[in-house]
């Protein structure tokens, strides 16, 4: 799983930076960075915060984060129109799929 890669695209594509979505989720600018970074893992009260601060549905950073092999018993076809569908609700285009997880088709 790859929230931060997650949470990266999202606030990438709502075009907000890391301080002004550090000050609305109540953490620090470096902080939220080593996330992105992937040097931390950050609790679910956390990701909840930048959930909210990014205004996505936490879960839509969790359908971003997960690898195929995270989703268990969903056919691959699936899991791909799950992947587009989440990219389509940040008002993204569908070529952001391999940047988000070419693991999905």
């Amino acid at each position: 799983m790859n929230v931060g890669q997650a949470i990266r695209l999202c606030r990438t594509q709502r075009g907000v930076s890391q301080s002004a979505i550090a000050n609305r989720a109540n953490c620090s600018v470096s902080y939220l960075s080593m996330l992105e970074n992937n040097k931390r893992d950050p609790t679910l009260s956390t990701v909840t915060k930048i959930a909210e601060a990014l205004h996505v549905p936490v879960g839509l950073l969790f359908v971003l984060a997960a690898d195929q092999n995270e989703l268990g018993a969903i056919d691959e076809n699936l899991a791909d129109q799950l992947m587009q569908s989440a990219l389509a609700s940040l008002g993204t285009s569908t070529n952001l799929t391999a940047r988000a997880g070419s693991h999905y088709g």
